[in-house]
This record gives structure tokens, sequence and C-alpha cells, in this order.
């Protein structure tokens, strides 16, 4: 086997399928995103040549909100997957192999998983993209012209999707994969690190205060101020998630309980502050984007009886923006699925990792419905505190973003609370909680301890 075999590395390709699963969400979303605006641009060019820029335009962003929140899955997938296989990559580092090789060996696997799941996912989002414009030519709703049945641009989002695949690994194992083969990572550079994430933080909150001014004076440029600060501040809470999200965790851990269980849950959630960091953050990017759509959105509504209009063109308007939000919400949706997918797979994973530790548990006493409860337990405490993060910075940003857009307009500070959007979350993330532990913690308990405490 050579040195630079991806077997070496994580084991198996199947080890990789967090980042086929990803890589065919955001290519199947590409591809319906671009196929969807390509045929309505052809269709809109015989009357509005700016049509098919604009669809484009609309598009790239939110294929690239996608591609950001999976190159955040896939980095801190990989990440975890090196971090599983540590000894092993150890005794390679000892006998001769290279960083460099690992590293490339790493990067060969992922390669080809992304690119099964590019392809497969491209394919899936034009043929749906296809379907739709053919019922909708049949129906009249489209003009029966010539229509490109595989736009170019999809291929070239598919490549992107590949690369973005191929960076994120590259940035997610530099630290696991370099270095000496037996000592660990510094903390030289925390400290640089955190002062960093708390530079950002702090101007985007500045920025974020400035745009709530200036949309209290009417001025157009708040709505882009608020948006480089949301975006500043999320990029410094970003940088600093290893500093915050830990103690985030303990803190809701306290309220689990003080059964055995939930003690053990709580010890378990924090005891790797790297890979707390990783099983919530992604799934936090995802919720921040979806309630600051919804709490924006909600806002603008609400504002509506405060304008001067009569009940006919309320009510038109209410529609207008009902029907916004949901695009909208529509739109972003995908970024929070490639989020929930990044969630179980990390707890899956970590999971199996700790195969030796579950049989000490059974060996020691813990029953089979012991061990599962503690690893829902630890589930519901990374999940929560990635939605509950995500439910107040998304309302705090959906709230500045509609001051400075109608702050002159209406009096105090507008803030969205958009109770079904947070229903829908909370439902959404107990399903989640069941999905990311009931079938590793099952897989778990299925090995006898014995067999268990063998484990290298």
């Amino acid at each position: 086997m050579k040195a630079t075999d991806y077997r070496l590395t994580v084991g198996s390709l199947r080890e990789l399928s967090t980042v086929g699963v990803v890589c065919a969400l955001s290519a199947a979303y590409a591809g319906i995103l671009l196929t969807a605006s390509d045929f309505i641009g052809r269709a809109g060019d015989r009357t509005d040549g700016g049509m098919s820029v604009l669809l484009g335009a609309v598009s790239s962003v939110f294929i690239l909100i996608a591609l950001f929140v999976a190159a955040v899955v896939i980095s801190n997938g990989v990440d975890t997957v090196i971090a599983g296989r540590s000894r092993q990559l150890a005794l390679l580092r000892l006998v001769g192999a290279s960083s460099q090789q690992l590293r490339s060996s790493l990067t060969r696997g992922v390669a080809k998983t992304a690119v099964v799941g590019a392809a497969a996912g491209t394919v899936i989002g034009v043929a749906i993209a296809d379907i739709a414009r053919v019922a909708m030519v049949s129906r009249g709703v489209l003009p029966d012209i010539r229509y490109s049945y595989l736009p170019p641009i999809t291929v070239v989002a598919a490549a992107i999707v590949v690369g973005v695949a191929v960076i994120a690994t590259l940035i997610g194992s530099r630290k696991t994969l370099s270095g000496a083969p037996v000592l660990g990572a510094t903390n030289s550079f925390r400290w640089l690190k955190n002062l960093a994430a708390v530079t950002l933080a702090g101007f985007g909150a500045l920025l974020l205060m400035a745009a709530a001014v200036l949309g209290e004076r009417g001025e157009v440029a708040g709505f882009f101020v608020a948006f480089f600060g949301a975006a500043l501040t999320a990029v410094g809470l970003l940088v600093g998630a290893q500093s915050v999200v830990p103690a985030m965790v303990a803190g809701l851990g306290r309220l689990l309980g003080g059964s055995p269980q939930a003690l053990l849950a709580r010890k378990n959630a924090v005891a790797d502050k790297a890979r707390t960091t990783r099983s919530t953050i992604g799934l936090f990017i995802g919720v921040t984007l979806i309630v600051t759509v919804v709490a924006g959105m909600t806002s603008l509504t609400e504002s509506l009886d405060r304008w001067d209009m009569s009940p006919e063109e309320l009510e038109e308007n209410r529609q207008v923006m009902t029907m916004m939000t949901w695009v909208l919400v529509g739109l972003i949706v995908i970024s929070v699925i490639i989020a929930a997918v990044g969630f179980v797979s990390t707890m899956s994973l970590t999971v199996i990792g700790r195969t030796r530790e579950i049989g000490m548990l059974r060996a020691m006493g813990f029953t089979a419905k012991q061990v599962q409860s503690t690893i829902t337990l630890e589930s519901v405490a990374l999940s929560g505190t990635a939605v509950l993060g995500g439910l107040l910075l998304g309302t705090l940003f959906g709230a500045v973003g509609s001051q400075s857009l109608i702050g002159a307009m209406t009096p105090g500070f507008p803030v969205g609370l958009p109770l079904g959007a947070l229903a829908a979350i909370v439902l959404g993330t107990a399903a989640l909680v069941v999905v990311a532990s009931l079938p590793p913690s099952r897989r778990a308990v299925s090995v006898a301890p014995v067999d268990a405490l063998a484990v290298a």
C-alpha cells in the first residue's frame, strides 16, 4: 500500500460519507437554482433583458451561503475523522510517513468522495429543475422556446463544490496532520486568535449600532452597514468559538439534572473543547441564518400596521411580505439541512470513537439504557446550545436589519419574534437529537463490553 493511499488516513471512504452527502446537497441546490435561473432568464429575456442577470445574482448569493456552511461542516467533519484516528496516524508518523504524505492521502480520498457526491447532486438538481420547467411549459406558465437541459454553469458549480471540499479538508486537517509525530498542537497563538475574535466582533457590534442610527435617520446606507456589521460579528464569533461555545455548553448542561447520566453527559460534552466546537458550530450558523431571515421579515411585516395605507393596500403588502418570507426561507433552508447533516455525522463519529469508553461504562455497571440516555443528553446539550445561540444572534441581526430599513418610519426598535418559526426550530431540534443520538448509541451498546474494551 502506497504512503499516499487514503486508506492509511481515513480507513475507508465510508468514513467520509458526510463529505459526499454535503457535496451532493450543495451541488443539487446549485443545480436547481442555476437551472431555474437559466430557463426563467431565457423566458424573461423576451421581454426584459435584465431578468437573467438579476436571477443569477440572487442565486449566487444563496449558493455562496450554502457553500460557506458546507465548507464549515466538511472541515469539522474531516477534523473529527482525523482526531478519531490519532493513534494510527501517530504510528504512521513514527514509521516514517510525513505530514505531507498523510495530507495528500486524505485529500485524494475527499476529492474522490466529493466528485461522486457533486456529480450525483448536479444530476438530481438539474433533473428536478428540468421536470419543473417541462410542467410549467405544458401549463402555459413559461413560453415554449428552446431551453438548455444542462446549463454549463451547473458543471462549473459542481467543480466549485469539489474545490471547496478539498480546501475545507486542507484547513480542517492542518493542525492534526502537521507538526511532530508525538507532540500535540500547542496553544501558543491562542491569545492572538482570541484578540482577533474580540476585535472583529467588537467592530461588528459598532457597525450594527451605527446601522440602527442610520436607519433611524432614513439613510439608505444603513442596510449595507448592518450587513457588514453582522458579517464581522459572525466571523469574530466563529474565530473565537472554541473559547465561547464550550462555556455555553457547560452552562446549558447544568440544566440536564443531577442523575449519573446527566453528569456524565455534561462532562463528555465539554471534555474536548475542539470537539465540542466542531459539533455545534455548523448548526449554530444554520439556525442563525434562518432566524435572521424570519425575524427580519417578521419585523417588516409587523411594521406595515404603522404605515399610511388603505386596508386593501395593507392586505396586499402583507401577502407580498409573507410570500417573500417563504421564498427566502426556502432558499436558505438548504444551509440548515447541511448543518444538520454535519451535526449528526459528528455525533456519530464521536460515539464510534468512544467505543472503549462505553465498554468500560458497561463493565462498571451502566445499563444499555443508561448509556443511550447519556449520549442523548449530550446531544441535547450540544444542539440546544447551537439553537439557543442561533436564536439570540439571529433575532438581533434580523432586528437591526429591519431597523436599518424602516427605522425612520416606525417608532421604537422593531424586534420580530416569529413564534411559529421558533416552534418549528424547537421541534426540528428535538428530531435532530433523536436522529443524532439513537442510531450511534444503539450501535455502541450492541458491542459486548469485553469486545469494546479490546478496541485500541
